[in-house]
């Protein structure tokens, strides 16, 4: 599968350790306001040094189902219950 998004492969971006070490499912996506970030986080509460810096392309590889939000506009997030269902996308208040 080619690489859906408009961001660069290489565009940094953050997620949790539960997803890279313990093989948790991404359940919900932050597509920052301020600064465009991507943030990739499964259901666990996460403090700030459980953050990694991968590559968008790296996270697209661990779950290609994110595809799904190639066009969700900064400012607005997404979330799902299980890596099966499907994503619900909403604008951050």
């Amino acid at each position: 599968m080619l690489f859906p998004f408009e961001d660069a492969p290489n565009t940094a971006t953050l997620i949790c350790c539960h997803i890279l070490d313990q093989n948790a499912s991404i359940l919900y996506v932050f597509h920052d306001e301020d600064d465009g970030m991507w943030q990739f986080l499964c259901d666990q509460q996460h403090s700030s040094n459980e953050a990694r810096l991968v590559s968008l392309e790296y996270v697209f590889h661990l779950d290609p189902s994110i595809a799904a939000l190639k066009d969700m506009p900064c400012g607005y997030y997404a979330q799902r219950k299980s890596k099966y269902e499907n994503w619900i996308i909403s604008k951050k208040s």
